[in-house]
């Protein structure tokens, strides 16, 4: 029978989704706590893409409970609560919105005493939302020094190791206004590894960085006599250093991972299995230039449609992670949307072949959509040169004339990307 490679596709990305819901893993979760009653004060803080989720699933078991909080999200966000305060903020570029609140969570964690609890809410973004410039460093200065960061294409490890020591939260800053309080911070990861310390920049976590490691990315990318001044000088102060993993604030520290990108791909492999493909998981820690990762899937495909390997169609073959994009044109899109336009230039032509990229927190760059779709035909179909798009990042306009974007609006998660092959 012949596959409806678009319709299974879809299928499958909205399994991977349900998957990365971290509603269900918080709630199962606090009701197997038997110490929460011990607790004279709760207090819940937090930032993050997905945080408003996380926060209703929260305030559904915890709700009276809860003394005071604070809990930064996206513009956009969905998530409504009742006990549990919301605050909008830029994203990706922080805001006076983010400052005040960020300030709002310093207050709270510095009430916090022995005997109370701290329940931090991170999931990705939170760099971005809570971003408290640590004196002399203004928000203009942080905000001119991320954008550098990410026009540059340095990996998320990078831009968050300087933003680190930018900050008052970030870094394990959190931990240690909430010291000698009990903090439990749950964390939905969006980074390749699910590296503790690299989640939202690690407000609850040991530092592994150092204010040299930070002036050493900006180094490499070339932006270090780009950057302000006071960046710089702050970067070179010892003084500045966030605690590591000796530091006594973490003996009362527990951070616990909710949900991840490996979750999403397992559900999304059950998916496609259920749909009659044979499927692989190729990796959920796929990182590198987004054009360059792309045309290795579509090296994938051509390899399926030639030689069966590493599968025999019908096929599936599912990857996750976090890939990066150096800014070379004036145009619009995203990573996802970028993948999809460098697969198609590479799989035009090939029959019954599909590829789709899509960022599970349902955006994608600074755009409403998600992602992309190509198949063989993208190139044919296109009134856009496909080449030139690409060459110009622009890669928005060139799938919305298609109508091949992926509009799944905000999702209420955020576990890095998806990538699918679907061969018919």
């Amino acid at each position: 029978m012949k596959k409806n490679l678009r319709q299974d596709a879809k299928t499958i990305l909205t399994a991977a989704l349900a998957a990365a819901d971290p509603t269900a893993a918080i709630e199962k979760l606090l009701r197997a706590r038997d110490d929460l009653d011990r607790y004279k004060r709760i207090f819940v803080v937090g930032g993050g893409k997905a945080s408003g989720t996380m926060a209703r699933a929260v305030e559904g078991i915890l709700g009276p409970r809860i003394t005071a909080s604070c809990v930064i999200v996206k513009d956009g966000d969905p998530a409504k609560t009742r006990r549990i305060e919301l605050k909008f903020a830029g994203h990706p570029v922080p805001d006076e919105r983010g400052v005040q609140a960020s300030k709002r969570i310093a207050e709270i964690c510095t009430d916090a005493g022995e005997g109370d609890l701290v329940l931090c809410l991170i999931s990705g973004g939170a760099s971005s939302l809570m971003p408290y410039p640590a004196p002399p460093v203004t928000l203009q200065e942080t905000r001119a020094t991320t954008k550098l960061l990410l026009d540059s294409g340095a990996a998320i490890q990078e831009v968050n190791a300087v933003r680190k020591h930018l900050s008052g939260l970030k870094g394990g800053q959190l931990a240690r206004l909430a010291a000698p309080a009990h903090v439990l911070s749950l964390i939905l990861s969006d980074v390749v590894g699910d590296t503790l310390d690299v989640i939202g920049s690690g407000p609850t976590a040991p530092d592994v960085t150092t204010c040299a490691m930070a002036m050493g990315v900006l180094e490499k990318y070339g932006i270090l006599d780009e950057v302000p001044r006071r960046v710089r000088d702050r970067l070179r102060s010892a003084e500045q250093e966030t605690p590591k993993a000796d530091d006594p604030v973490f003996e009362n520290v527990e951070n616990i991972i909710v949900g991840s990108n490996q979750k999403s791909l397992e559900a999304a492999a059950k998916a496609a299995k259920d749909a009659g493909y044979h499927t692989l998981i190729l990796s959920s820690t796929i990182e590198g230039e987004t054009r360059d990762v792309a045309r290795l899937h579509a090296a994938i495909a051509r390899q399926i449609r030639t030689h069966g390997q590493p599968l025999r169609a019908p096929a599936c073959i599912i990857s996750g992670g976090e890939t990066t994009v150096t800014i070379r044109g004036d145009g619009l899109g995203g990573r996802n949307q970028e993948f999809a336009l460098a697969a198609a230039i590479d799989i035009d032509g090939l029959e019954d072949t599909l590829i789709l990229s899509a960022g599970t927190d349902g955006t994608d760059g600074p755009t409403k959509a998600a992602g992309a779709v190509a198949d063989g035909t993208t190139v044919a179909r296109a009134a856009r040169n496909a080449s030139e798009a690409l060459a110009n990042n622009d890669a928005y306009p060139f799938f919305e004339d298609l109508g091949d974007l992926l509009i799944t609006g905000a999702t209420g998660t955020n576990v890095m990307d998806l990538h699918l092959i679907l061969t018919g």
